[in-house]
């Protein structure tokens, strides 16, 4: 028995390993991702800052397959291939209307707009509307980050402009997106 808990353990510890291994090492330019702007502004003690724990670690039940994989608590994306790697993670700047945990569908994209801040956006990969309001991923072409405002219903979840580049490759129509607290 001894000799089996030591063989799963091993094996626990070099697919931790391998995970650990394949993340990209170029998220340093992110802001702070442990709390929100919204969250803060908005005061709600229920969203507080969460301490950050490994950020090549996926979720709990965060599915399984190819998906994009978006932690609410962790203002964080991850992007995870067919076998259940993790290609690419990293921070982002959720707007003032966070969708339900679920699981999605992307439902359409658009190459260039205007964002609800007024700021040219790229890359916008959208997967549902809360109360009207549509809620995706996007990155402004000029780079900034948004200053969340809790008064104003936005539903855009701002990348960098690589981490757009990177999100528009993989979540074509269709692709899951999974949300997690």
């Amino acid at each position: 028995m001894a000799g089996l808990t030591a063989a799963a353990l091993a094996s626990v510890g070099f697919l931790a390993y391998q995970a650990a291994a394949g993340v990209p090492a170029a998220d340093t330019a992110m802001p702070d991702v442990r709390s929100s702007p919204a969250r803060a502004a908005a005061g709600d003690a229920s969203k507080a800052p969460l301490p950050m724990r490994n950020p090549a670690a996926l979720p709990d039940r965060s599915g399984t397959g190819q998906r994009v994989v978006y932690s609410l608590d962790y203002d964080r994306v991850w992007l995870v291939d067919e076998d259940g790697r993790v290609s690419r993670t990293f921070g982002v700047t959720p707007g003032s209307v966070d969708p339900a945990p679920g699981t999605y569908r992307v439902t359409s994209r658009s190459n260039s707009v205007t964002g609800t801040d007024g700021t040219p956006i790229e890359h916008v990969v959208r997967f549902t509307n809360v109360k009207g309001v549509a809620v995706g991923f996007s990155a402004a072409v000029d780079g900034s980050r948004p200053v969340t405002d809790p008064t104003v219903k936005t539903g855009g979840i701002r990348e960098t402009r690589p981490d757009g580049d990177a999100m528009w490759t993989f979540a074509t129509i269709g692709e899951k997106v999974v949300v997690t607290r």
